[in-house]
C-alpha cells in the first residue's frame, strides 16, 4: 500500500514509530533500525508492507520504498511541505477509519507543487479540506459577535470568519475571501496577502 508520513519518534536504540496517512487508514508502525533500510521523513511518501505479530499491537514496517517527489531537493518547497504534513498528525491522529479524499488531496497537492508556488498550492487546497469537513462557512458571520461580515473580513484559525475590529486580524475585501472559499483560488491575492492566510494555517487544521 501506499501513504506518507506524518510523524516520526524515535524509541529505544535507533528503532522508530512511524505514523503513516494511507487511503484507508491512519497507520502507527514499527520500523527496526537496519543498515539496509531507506531514509524515511516526515512528508514523504512511500509504498510499505505491514507486518502483524502477536507479541506486539503494533504492525512492523517493511519493504519500505520512497517514491519520490520531482521537487524532492528543493529546500524551500520540501520545507513547507513538511510543515503543512505536520499539522495532520495532531488533526487525525483520533480517526479510525480515513476517507480516500485525504490521500487523493495531498496527491493533487504534490502535482501542483511542482509548477506551482507551494504556499498557493497548499492554501488552495487547505480550503478543499474544510469544505469536506464541513468546517467551510460562506455565511460570513462574525465568530466573536455573530455579526454580518458586509466589507472587510479576517479570517483565524481553521479559517474561520471575523470583523478585523474584533479579532486584530489583517482584513481582507469580501470579494476576495470569498473567491478563495468559493473558487479555491488565490490568483488575485499578493505575496503579502498569502504569507499572513500562511501564518493562519500553521496555527493548525
Amino acid at each position: 500500500m501506499q501513504g506518507y508520513i506524518l510523524n516520526i519518534n524515535k524509541v529505544r536504540d535507533e528503532d522508530l514509530i512511524v505514523t503513516i496517512l494511507a487511503q484507508d487508514a491512519i497507520y502507527t508502525t514499527y520500523r527496526f533500525y537496519g543498515a539496509r533500510h531507506s531514509n524515511i521523513n516526515i512528508g514523504y511518501k512511500i509504498d510499505f508492507e505491514l507486518e502483524t505479530n502477536l507479541k506486539s499491537n503494533i504492525p512492523r514496517l517493511k519493504d519500505v520504498l520512497h517514491l519520490g517527489f520531482p521537487w524532492l531537493l528543493n529546500h524551500e518547497k520540501m520545507y513547507h511541505w513538511q510543515r503543512f504534513i505536520k499539522l495532520f498528525y495532531p488533526h487525525l491522529k483520533e480517526v479510525e477509519v480515513l476517507d480516500k479524499f485525504y490521500l487523493k488531496l495531498l496527491n493533487d497537492i504534490v502535482k501542483k507543487i511542482e509548477k506551482q508556488n507551494v504556499k498557493r498550492a497548499i492554501l488552495e487546497n487547505y480550503i478543499k479540506i474544510c469544505e469536506y469537513e464541513g468546517r467551510l462557512h460562506t455565511h460570513y458571520e462574525c465568530l466573536l459577535c455573530d455579526m454580518p461580515i458586509e466589507d472587510e473580513i479576517s479570517v483565524v484559525r481553521s479559517f474561520i470568519t471575523t470583523h478585523p475590529k474584533c479579532s486584530y486580524s489583517r482584513s481582507y475585501k469580501i470579494e476576495k475571501i470569498n473567491e478563495f472559499f468559493e473558487h479555491k483560488s488565490l490568483i488575485n491575492f499578493t505575496n503579502s496577502e498569502v504569507e499572513t492566510l500562511w501564518s493562519v494555517l500553521l496555527e493548525g487544521l
